[in-house]
């Protein structure tokens, strides 16, 4: 069997290249050497490199995402994207993929520059179906004052930049007051759009989706019971800051009602390799109500979607191998 040559992606150009150093290091840990040569490039603001065994930095020819290696040019079969944020969630590097004509695991362009703006995802999803929160979206240069929010949605809101991830620069505001435009304020200084959401009251239920063979596929449920207010950065990121139970002890009409709603959500944006679709189930109205889509969920040894992958019984060398396998069906 000839091997493929794969193209790991990592880093990136926003404070979320943090997370994508440690989805890094579980990705190397278990991508099948036997099966794939892979080499790992870093996608800095300084430039696109691969480090060789010795510890040379080799950039990167963005003219056909090809690199040298002792003399050998080295151009590749697919990628595989492990960026958060910026250029690796939004859309920009899957295009480039696109016009260079190289398989990527991800979603397309227009589903991850969709999905990316949280906004547009809710408002995409409605049309379509989904169950989402009211919300009002605020634009940097039009926004007059925190007022005009308070007549048109109802208290608790969440305050959030509407482009990235990783709940950097999130808030909930209870009520109106003062302390809703500093949440405001928190906002736009990561985005120039701020996304202001009814809060809805519920269990909050987390699930991987992806395609395998041409099949969507829900992983196991994890339901997120936070030790602060709400799921934020710190919550994620910080051990002990939450607890995450997979699979979520939940009975099994809910549990369908989710995973329905997740393969919804991801035929309708047309997505692509894995996701994460994040809910709350309101009991009142007895629907899961659907928050974002990760199109690049994380892979760190504390991320939701590797538990989600070893409670459904494969491994992790096993699932990695899937998504690259399922790049070459487009």
């Amino acid at each position: 069997m000839n091997k493929k040559t794969i193209a790991f992606v990592t880093g990136g150009y926003s404070k979320e290249a943090v997370i994508s150093y440690k989805s890094a290091i579980t990705i190397e840990n278990n991508i099948d050497t036997n099966r794939y040569d892979v080499y790992k490039i870093d996608m800095h603001p300084t430039g696109w490199w691969y480090e060789t065994a010795e510890g040379e930095e080799v950039a990167v020819d963005k003219n056909d995402f090809s690199i040298k290696v002792n003399g050998e040019k080295i151009t590749f079969d697919a990628v595989l994207i492990g960026i958060h944020g910026t250029p690796g969630e939004d859309g920009k590097l899957q295009g480039y993929f696109d016009m260079l004509k190289i398989p990527y695991s991800s979603c397309n362009a227009a589903t991850s520059a969709l999905t990316f703006n949280k906004r547009y995802t809710v408002a995409v999803a409605a049309f379509g179906g989904v169950k989402v929160a009211r919300s009002v979206l605020l634009i940097k240069n039009n926004f007059v004052n925190a007022d005009e929010i308070a007549g048109k949605l109802q208290f608790p809101v969440f305050i959030k930049p509407n482009n990235g991830g990783s709940s950097i620069g999130m808030s909930k505001v209870n009520e109106p007051s003062e302390e809703l435009g500093m949440a405001i304020e928190k906002a736009f200084a990561e985005d120039d759009q701020v996304l202001v959401e009814e809060f809805i009251k519920g269990r909050e239920f987390t699930i991987g989706v992806f395609k395998s063979r041409g099949e969507i596929i829900t992983l196991p449920i994890t339901e997120i019971i936070s030790k602060k207010d709400f799921f934020d950065y710190e919550a994620k990121y910080v051990a002990g800051m939450s607890e995450e139970i997979t699979p979520a002890e939940v009975d099994e009409e809910i549990a369908e009602k989710v995973r329905n709603m997740a393969t919804l959500a991801y035929r309708l944006l047309d997505c692509r390799g894995v996701v994460r679709v994040d809910f709350i189930y309101n009991e009142l109205e007895q629907q899961p109500f659907m928050l974002e889509i990760n199109t690049v969920p994380g892979q760190s040894e504390a991320s939701i979607v590797p538990k989600q992958v070893r409670a459904m019984g494969w491994t992790l060398q096993e699932f990695y191998s899937a998504l690259i396998e399922e790049c070459f069906r487009y």
